[in-house]
């Protein structure tokens, strides 16, 4: 019986790459595995045929014989087809079940990890974000016990290799068809065993700490920013790199301003006798005291520009503005006679109709043409 063309088999053409052919041989053989497809003698045949396949076109002299000399170029007993367990069945799966049934990598030694992140908030004044500063943080850390000097074992004993894995961190595990390797549950990656813990850091031959940091805060920064300090987070395990601090800004809230980005915003009260007669006011900026003038007859709502008073961002070329937004304010508590003087004063307003409010007569015509 004519045997089939291996790229065939597995759905490929011929140029195809070696990423590309692997993902093909996971598709098809995660398809047609037997521990899939109990009692299927098909689906094991079918199987078998996609492991011989991927067995020779993932090495590169077989495939070059191959591609050459067909099947007469390599040899039908060496591919492996009654082993579940080829090498390129474990190139091709062996980052996959690692995950699902232990997470360890190929290959000797103990299990390396890169330590954790670390998050550390900040609160700043509106004032500090504007102009930058330097300041100091405590952060939790670890450094070497200094009992055991790091070991993990009782002063006066010292660590063992672990009998389970020999040392290398790692276990290999029978899955079905398929052989994994997992990390040590003995020694939990280290490749180490301790009889006799020592007290003072319970055999993990670290004791947490609290450490102080220099941290420089850019002018600019603003609400949610976060700065990242190298090497400062959680150390790693077995030798891994240390994880990062990131320092998150939070701002404090100000009793005058918002701020918008670049921009800063405020209220303005001024009492209604300025706003109808208008002149100069003092304003507030965070540089200081800022002037606008309030021209006669202003309205609540209205806004008054301050270029260039609001905030530089840190990537800003230039600082943003700062808007005042205006508020009239109603007198209150007044004294008879004071009231007295307002309905003189209505009664004056009165007398020349709607000249002196700008906004009644739009507002009379809307209530009109709802009713109507």
């Amino acid at each position: 019986m004519a045997q089939r063309d291996l790229y065939e088999v597995l759905g490929v053409a011929k140029n195809v790459s070696h990423d590309e052919l692997k993902k093909a041989y996971r598709k098809l053989a995660m398809k047609y595995h037997p521990d899939r497809n109990p009692g299927n003698k098909q689906a094991e045949e079918k199987f078998k045929e996609v492991q011989h396949a991927y067995d020779i076109l993932s090495d590169t002299e077989k495939r070059g014989a191959y591609d050459r000399f067909g099947h007469a170029g390599v040899d039908p007993n060496g591919a492996g087809m009654g082993g579940m367990g080829g090498a390129g069945f474990a190139d091709a799966f062996g980052d996959i079940f690692g995950e699902i049934f232990g997470g360890g990598r190929r290959g000797g030694g103990p299990q390396v990890y890169r330590g954790a992140d670390l998050k550390y908030t900040l609160d700043i004044t509106l004032e500090q974000a504007a102009a930058g500063f330097d300041t100091e943080i405590r952060v939790p850390s670890w450094e070497t016990c200094e009992v055991c000097h790091g070991s993990g074992a009782k002063p006066g004993t010292q660590p063992r290799t672990c009998h389970v894995c020999g040392g290398s961190g790692a276990v290999r595990m029978q899955q079905g068809f398929f052989s994994v390797q997992q990390t040590c549950p003995t020694c939990h990656g280290t490749g180490k065993e301790i009889a006799d813990p020592c007290r003072a850091c319970d055999g993990v031959g670290r004791t947490r700490k609290n450490k102080t940091l220099q941290v420089k805060i850019p002018a600019g920064i603003d609400d949610g920013m976060r700065i990242r300090s190298s090497g400062n987070g959680e150390p790693g395990t077995n030798g891994g790199p240390p994880g990062d601090l990131y320092v998150e800004i939070h701002l404090k809230p100000h009793n005058i301003f918002q701020r918008d980005g670049e921009d800063l915003h405020c209220e303005l009260t001024i009492p209604f006798t300025r706003a109808a007669l208008g002149g100069p006011l003092e304003v507030p900026t965070l540089a200081g005291k800022g002037e606008i003038t309030i021209p006669e007859g202003t309205q609540t709502g209205r806004t008054f520009r301050l270029r260039g008073k609001g905030i530089r961002g840190v990537r800003a070329s230039y600082p943003g503005d700062l808007y005042c937004h205006v508020i009239v304010e109603t007198p209150v508590r007044l004294t008879d006679e004071q009231k007295q003087l307002l309905r003189d004063f209505e009664a004056s307003l009165s007398r020349e109709g709607d000249r002196h409010s700008p906004k009644s007569e739009s507002w009379t015509d809307k209530v009109k043409s709802f009713f109507s």
